[in-house]
């Protein structure tokens, strides 16, 4: 996409910041633009879910990027709570590299499982294990936004899936493949579309960086990677572009290192405190523009909620605040059109809350019922140490798992 095509770029930015006021208010107020029409084939676009993605590290070995490639996170923790029987319809809405429905298959008898997925390559690799279990997987690409009449073409309709699974995100193998953009460790064209074959008119980030206004590009990065520094960072982009286009991942990581001093560079630390790049939050926020990953997250939970039949389980594995403030919104029965319930101390804080913080908001908030959902956990499940340390991609899950009323 050409830099003449700044006007799409603006109205898609306008439509999706509208509505991520809607779904996780975090912007500022100058960011809340009218709600434009949505181009055809542009927006709408579902999640395909694995891991943290949002790291920023030094290259890994060949090995051990397969390796973590193929480990599925919290994967004694998930199939304890689906709690599969045998004979049972399961949906796996973001099959990924297959880590969990594959135990699911090798684990449970019987089970018919519905192998769902917004990457075509995902998609190809359910498509393989569905030759390896004849009957019993059913491949199934397209968007949350798509599913329901995706899953009535198979026959499923409103309440005929026993469990589910969403996994939100993106996967290792979009993370791992340099030429897909999504890595600022690894250095590829700046795309981040996940399903970019499907719809190559779809903006890549490129287009985002190079096109969008500074106060636009300010906003994405404050909405969507919860950047404190987004102002800073928005005008070092606007600088940088006025020389020569930005197009490569290694270029932008660059150019948001130079805004900040040489001892900023790996001042954040993640989970395992490893040194993060100052630029983590940046790639994070331009992926979720890209790919619209929360309003289509919202889809998701809310094709899970009518397919599910009474009693059916519903497992979500988060990796970032956004992802996982939506789903307990979600699973609390709010209204996600409204602003979240806040008490006044919440009001108080600031936009961006430590960890500590969440926990309180998780204690204040517990107790509130849905006159769908039944939660079944006293407190959000997270990796164990053991895990984080054997797959660090896991260090930033969370898993929340309900019952259909």
């Amino acid at each position: 996409m050409a830099l003449s095509s700044r006007g799409l770029l603006m109205s898609l930015c306008q439509a999706r910041l509208h509505m991520q006021r809607k779904v996780s208010p975090k912007c500022t107020p100058g960011c809340c633009w009218r709600k434009l029409q949505q181009p055809q084939h542009v927006c709408s676009i579902s999640t395909s879910s694995r891991f943290d993605c949002h790291s920023g590290k030094t290259e890994q070995s060949i090995t051990q990027t397969k390796r973590e490639a193929h480990t599925p996170v919290l994967l004694k923790e998930v199939l304890q709570y689906l709690d599969i029987k045998p004979g049972q319809v399961i949906l796996d809405l973001t099959f990924g590299g297959g880590g969990h429905s594959k135990a699911i298959l090798r684990l449970v008898p019987g089970v018919t499982l519905v192998a769902a997925d917004r990457d075509p390559e995902a998609f190809r690799l359910a498509q393989q294990l569905a030759e390896e279990h004849p009957g019993q997987v059913k491949p199934v690409l397209g968007r949350f936004s798509e599913l329901k009449e995706l899953l009535e073409g198979l026959g499923l309709g409103n309440g005929s899936v026993d469990a589910a699974l969403l996994d939100a995100g993106c996967s290792s193998m979009q993370m791992d493949t340099a030429e897909r953009g999504f890595s600022l460790s690894k250095d590829g064209p700046l795309d981040m579309r996940m399903d970019g074959d499907r719809y190559p008119g779809m903006p890549r980030a490129a287009d985002a960086v190079n096109a969008l206004d500074q106060r636009a590009l300010a906003s994405i990065l404050a909405a969507y990677g919860e950047e404190r520094h987004a102002g800073k960072i928005a005008a070092a982009i606007a600088r940088a572009r006025s020389v020569q286009p930005i197009a490569r991942t290694q270029q932008l990581a660059s150019i948001v290192a130079g805004a900040f001093p040489d001892s900023a560079l790996y001042s954040r630390r993640d989970r395992l405190q490893r040194p993060s790049h100052i630029a983590t939050k940046t790639f994070q926020a331009l992926r979720v523009f890209v790919n619209d990953e929360l309003n289509e997250l919202v889809a998701g939970l809310e094709a899970a909620q009518a397919v599910l039949r009474p009693g059916g389980r519903l497992c979500i594995l988060t990796f970032h605040s956004l992802e996982d403030r939506i789903t307990k919104r979600f699973l609390r029965g709010e209204d996600l059109a409204a602003p979240p319930r806040r008490n006044v101390r919440q009001w108080a804080r600031n936009q961006l809350r430590e960890a500590e913080e969440e926990e309180e908001e998780e204690e204040a908030e517990r107790g509130r019922e849905s006159s769908h959902w039944v939660s079944i956990q006293k407190k959000v499940v997270v990796p164990s140490e053991e895990e984080v340390q054997d797959n660090p991609r896991a260090r930033s899950a969370k898993l929340r798992v309900a019952i259909r009323h």
